[in-house]
């Protein structure tokens, strides 16, 4: 079954334009969705959500129209933006009172167990909590109503390696049972590296690829060559950049001739949106 299905989003703004954005996860999956800041993952995630206006396009979660059962939907969704930024003076057990009221399925011990987890004490205030603690909270209160899609923006932003591992290994554990999916926007690519099953990658507002995390890569390669080598493959390069050796650049697979001498890696997520944020650089 299709947990979140995104159909030809446009949205328009004065500098900026989302253009026919379309992705599918399924359910039991880890989709990473990545891009360079302002490339539209926010934007995206707010459309979703139906927190702003389309031109057009359509959302589909679990089977149904996201504008047409919004309110019974958003029982079903959890989501974090990375922090709370709300009631700051309230204490964390004050704030969970009020918010755990509109969930009809929230379950104090699922809550308990993550601030036990997280280490969180529920008598400080959320004005004295760091930038790490808040994220873990705003995570705590997504976990604890029975979402079957988690929608997490930056959701490991701030916090140290030990504690994002951990938050990782829950990401995980969570889809175990097939039921759970997570869409998970992060500028953090070693994250997705260890948990993604997904990646979409978004540029300009404009999806470039969407699919299974290992093909996504493999549809790419990493070149190290000389200045002749980069002459021949030049015209054919996403982006490049000179050094003393002569040139590293990413191309599309489709665009690469194995049989040439030109040495050839698969390159990781950051590679990629490296090597795509450089064409920019380029081209300005």
């Amino acid at each position: 079954m299709i947990a979140l299905e995104v159909k030809g989003l446009n949205k328009k703004y004065r500098d900026f334009h989302l253009k026919d954005v379309s992705f599918q996860l399924e359910k039991g999956y880890i989709m990473g969705f990545i891009g360079a800041n302002g490339a539209g993952k926010t934007t995206t995630i707010k459309s979703i959500l139906n927190m702003i206006q389309l031109e057009s396009g359509e959302v589909h979660i679990l089977g149904k129209n996201m504008a047409e059962h919004e309110l019974e939907l958003k029982q079903d969704i959890g989501f974090a933006f990375g922090g709370i930024d709300f009631y700051t003076r309230s204490k964390i057990k004050k704030l969970t009172n009020v918010i755990k009221k509109f969930y009809k399925n929230w379950d104090d011990e699922t809550y308990y167990n993550y601030l036990r987890r997280f280490k969180l004490d529920e008598n400080k205030k959320i004005v004295d909590l760091s930038k790490g603690m808040k994220v873990k909270y705003s995570l705590a209160l997504a976990l604890s109503h029975g979402a079957n899609l988690l929608i997490l923006d930056e959701p490991t932003s701030g916090l140290d390696p030990v504690a994002r591992d951990d938050l990782l290994d829950i990401f995980q554990e969570l889809v175990l049972n097939g039921e759970i999916s997570i869409l998970f926007s992060t500028h953090i690519t070693s994250d997705l590296e260890k948990c993604a099953d997904l990646i979409t990658f978004i540029e300009n507002g404009q999806i470039i690829h969407s699919s299974e995390k290992e093909e996504f890569k493999e549809s790419y390669r990493l070149l190290n060559g000389n200045e002749t080598q980069l002459n021949q493959v030049k015209e054919r390069l996403i982006s490049y950049k000179i050094n003393s050796f002569g040139f590293t650049g990413l191309i599309r697979s489709c665009d690469f001739d194995t049989s040439s001498d030109i040495k050839a890696t698969i390159p990781s997520l950051e590679e990629i949106m490296i090597y795509f944020a450089k064409k920019e650089d380029m081209y300005v």
